[in-house]
């Protein structure tokens, strides 16, 4: 079988991924908002496959916090909606909530959520050490900071 140009096999299809410098300043808004509500975290920010984009640990945040901000952002980019979503889409379905949590990497509660832009997801920021709601507000933080959200 040969190709021409009216049916060529398309190998790769580009892909937009949050920048360097966006992904810095959500970063340093999730930890602005943080300080404000006297919380210690660890926030980060990945590309829409996953890749480690910009991170911050304020000083005293948890240790572990850093692997489950990393795990938060990665699983809003992953599936392209909020971590806490998967409380309400999980709350029928015992066996899949029960080996869904034990998937390595993989967070189901809040604190994480996918960057969109024009519709697409472009990355994830996840955020650790305060409670699920704080870390979503500081992640929130991060997004309006770029005009995401």
């Amino acid at each position: 079988m040969s190709l021409t140009a009216s049916n060529a096999l398309r190998v790769s299809e580009p892909r937009p991924h949050i920048t360097l410098p966006a992904a810095q300043a959500a970063v340093t808004a999730a930890v602005a908002e943080a300080a404000k509500q006297g919380l210690r975290i660890n926030v980060a920010v990945v590309d829409g496959g996953g890749a480690l984009v910009a991170f911050a640990r304020m000083t005293g945040a948890f240790l572990h916090s850093i692997d489950i901000a990393i795990d938060k952002a990665r699983t809003s980019a992953g599936f392209g909606f909020p971590t806490a979503q998967w409380g309400e889409l999980l709350a029928e379905d015992e066996p899949l909530r029960l080996g869904l949590a034990t998937r390595p990497g993989l967070v189901i509660f809040g604190g994480g959520l996918p960057m969109r832009e024009a519709g697409e997801v472009i990355g994830g920021i996840g955020v650790s050490g305060g409670s699920a709601r704080q870390d979503e507000a500081c992640a929130r933080a991060g997004l309006y900071a770029i005009g995401l959200q």
